[in-house]
C-alpha cells in the first residue's frame, strides 16, 4: 500500500511542477505580474545591483528553458502513470530487503552479547575486569 501511495504522490508532484513550470513563465495568474517583473526578482536585483539578471530572466530563452523543464516533468508524470503497475511492483520487491537487517553471523553474536550495555559504551569495547 505504501508503494502505491508513493507512486501516486510522485505523479501528483510531477504534474503540479510540470504545470507550474510550463505555464507560469507565459501567463500572469492571480495578478502576479509578468515573469520578469515579479517582486522577488526585482528585490534581488535591487539589493545586488545585477540589473542584467532581470533582462536575462525575462528573455524568451530563459522562459523557454523553464517551459522545457515543465514539459519534461509532465512527460515523466505521464510515463509514471503509464507504467504504474511496474513501478509499484518494483518498489514492493525492494521493501523486504530494506525491512530486514542483514548482519553477518559474527556481528549477530557480538550484538546479542553486548545488547545489555548502556548506550554510552561502544559495542566493540571489552568489559574491564573488576578488582577483588
Amino acid at each position: 500500500m505504501s508503494a502505491k501511495l508513493t507512486v501516486i504522490f510522485y505523479i501528483v508532484l510531477c504534474l503540479e511542477a510540470g504545470l507550474v513550470l510550463t505555464l507560469l513563465p507565459w501567463l500572469q495568474p492571480f495578478g502576479l505580474g509578468d515573469w520578469g517583473d515579479n517582486f522577488f526578482l526585482l528585490y534581488f536585483v535591487q539589493k545586488t545591483g545585477l540589473y542584467s539578471l532581470q533582462q536575462a530572466v525575462s528573455s524568451g530563452w530563459v522562459r523557454g528553458a523553464v517551459t522545457g523543464l515543465g514539459i519534461l516533468n509532465l512527460a515523466l508524470a505521464f510515463w509514471e502513470m503509464w507504467n504504474f503497475r511496474r513501478t509499484v511492483s518494483a518498489l514492493q520487491a525492494n521493501e523486504p530487503a530494506r525491512a530486514t537487517n542483514h548482519l553477518p553471523a559474527n556481528e549477530d553474536a557480538q550484538t546479542s552479547a553486548t545488547a545489555d550495555l548502556p548506550d554510552h559504551k561502544r559495542h566493540d569495547d571489552q568489559p574491564q575486569p573488576t578488582a577483588k
